[in-house]
């Protein structure tokens, strides 16, 4: 029986909200913004040039440079001095242990600084630069604690630490008492503002945009704040988000033509969240191809997921996965009308991706890309066979199927396709591989959204999660696999750490991204599931990035 003629049936559908945006993308007036857009980007070349001989003249103690380097990258601007920053970092590396006099009385701030600067830069740089400021029984000092900056400086840096590093593990509980105390009792509400989103999500675990556009404010109310490099930050956001609105209005008017309340009803019409998730893992203007590709892909994907989970009969979902598998037009034939659809938007997008990232000798990007799409589909279809036949598997069955249709290793190929050059096919080899980083990115993606989602996907017929799972292997309670759960998404982020530092096996650009796509799952699954309910913080989030501009 061909799948077209099966009967309609009893389908699982869940119940999501549509689109939240309607068409506010597409009602955006670019023609004036063009105007506006020479006369900024004039100015702020002109305060760039004044920023960059900022950062390369030398100043008498190197280490007070750390602080201009820091402010630029949590501004959210280092992708313009990137050189001028790696020269920095790399001889404060080569020279650090000479420039911390052991007997000079050192600044907290400025010692966590030049070691979460550098471990962010992949310097393996030693807990015991902190020797100094612990007791003989291996404690903080507690005198420590009127050192409200400094302070907050060393949480930051609790949040780089690998397995094992119990000084780490020690600063991050000291330092996380004293924070909360200073949320209480601090006279100044801009650094109780500061404390809270540090508490909510640190540096190493923020999306660097969203990070931005807080830190603009935290600077500007710093007394000690350079006049150039905040009004270059605020041009430089604003031209970005120009930018980003215009990417954004291209993609929705594609998204507009697959007309998705009509042919996919059932599914979550999310384009521009897709587009938001995008601009975590890489939101300068090089990667704008980057964007487009990828927010197409992770919309697709979107609906192939609520295919296989929220709509799609089990005997529809076989020959489906057969068409994806074959990768052949011929197969439409054999699909229900709404798969055709989905099936033909899908083989074009891919072919458009092949016509966008590819040149001499590098066929190979789009090859790896189809490959995990298919690698997708399968893992969605093992979820469906269970459900199918009532089967609740143990932990370790499960994630090792659902790691995958977390869909994590789909975008970082995807992402990593639209890189350029530095993507050669040694690095897609190491990708496919799963290496430990991605494995640990895919840790996060699954039990984070797993933990958000359980009790929503409860009320409908659904594969078993993470935590049934859990609970069913190993006798827990919902509570004890809840905690659980979340240590093993702490040490997934130590794991992530560790990879993250040299010598590494492909180069730090697609370390990077794939953290990056681990710092927006966090965000989007903290609490909540930001993604299919997007009506509340994702929408002030969205709003923070791609709707209100920064004012001067």
């Amino acid at each position: 029986m061909k799948a077209n003629d099966i009967p309609d049936t009893k389908r699982s559908i869940a119940n999501f909200h549509p689109s939240i945006w309607t068409d506010h993308f597409l009602s955006v007036t670019f023609d004036d913004a063009l105007k506006v857009d020479n006369e900024m980007k004039e100015q702020a070349e002109n305060l760039k040039e004044e920023i960059r001989m900022m950062v390369v003249v030398s100043v008498k103690n190197p280490l007070e440079k750390l602080k201009l380097v820091d402010s630029i990258q949590r501004l959210g601007v280092s992708y313009h001095f990137e050189n001028e920053i790696d020269q920095i970092l790399e001889h404060l590396y080569i020279s650090y242990s000479t420039l911390l006099n052991k007997d000079r009385d050192e600044d907290l701030h400025i010692i966590v600084l030049l070691f979460r600067l550098l471990r962010q830069q992949g310097y393996r740089i030693s807990c015991d630069i902190f020797s100094k400021f612990m007791d003989n029984s291996g404690k903080f000092k507690e005198s420590l604690g009127n050192d409200e900056k400094g302070i907050l400086s060393l949480y930051e840096a609790s949040h780089m630490r690998g397995h094992g590093e119990a000084v780490l593990e020690e600063a991050l509980e000291f330092t996380t008492t004293h924070l909360k105390t200073y949320i209480e009792c601090s006279s100044n509400p801009h650094f109780a503002s500061e404390v809270n989103n540090a508490l909510k999500f640190p540096i190493r675990k923020g999306v660097t945009r969203i990070k931005a556009r807080e830190y603009l404010e935290i600077y500007e109310q710093d007394p000690s704040h350079n006049e150039t490099l905040l009004t270059f930050s605020k041009l430089d956001f604003n031209i970005l988000q120009k930018l980003h609105q215009k990417e954004l209005c291209e993609i929705y008017r594609w998204w507009k033509e697959l007309n998705v309340p009509t042919n996919f009803p059932f599914a979550r019409d999310r384009i521009v969240e897709d587009y938001f998730w995008v601009l975590g893992v890489y939101f300068e203007p090089h990667f704008n191809v980057g964007r487009k590709i990828l927010t197409k892909v992770i919309a697709m994907t979107s609906i192939m997921d609520d295919i296989y989970d929220a709509y799609g009969t089990f005997e529809e979902l076989q020959v489906f996965t057969l068409a994806i598998n074959r990768w052949d037009i011929s197969m439409i034939n054999l699909l229900p009308n709404y798969m055709k659809v989905y099936y033909t938007t899908m083989l074009n997008l891919f072919e458009e991706i092949d016509r966008d990232i590819a040149i001499d000798g590098t066929s190979y990007r789009a090859h790896f890309a189809k490959e995990a799409m298919k690698r997708q589909a399968e893992s969605y279809f093992k979820e469906a066979e269970w459900l199918n036949k009532k089967h609740k598997p143990n932990f370790e069955a499960y994630m090792e199927v659902a790691s995958v249709s977390s869909g994590y290793a789909l975008l970082a190929t995807i992402s990593f396709a639209c890189m350029g050059d530095v993507a050669t096919q040694e690095v897609f080899d190491w990708v496919f591989e799963c290496p430990k980083i991605l494995e640990a990115s895919t840790i996060i993606a699954r039990l984070m959204d797993d933990l958000v989602s359980y009790e929503f996907e409860k009320q409908r017929e659904h594969v078993a999660s993470a935590v049934e799972c859990y609970m069913n292997s190993y006798g827990c309670s919902k509570e004890e696999t809840y905690a659980e759960f979340k240590k093993k998404v702490e040490d997934a982020w130590k794991n992530i750490n560790e990879c993250s530092l040299h010598p590494a096996s492909v180069p730090m650009p697609f370390l990077l991204c794939v953290l990056n796509l681990t710092r927006v799952i966090a965000l989007l699954y903290s609490d909540e599931d930001g993604y299919t309910n997007a009506k509340g913080r994702t929408k002030v989030l969205i709003q923070s990035l791609l709707v209100e501009p920064v004012r001067f």
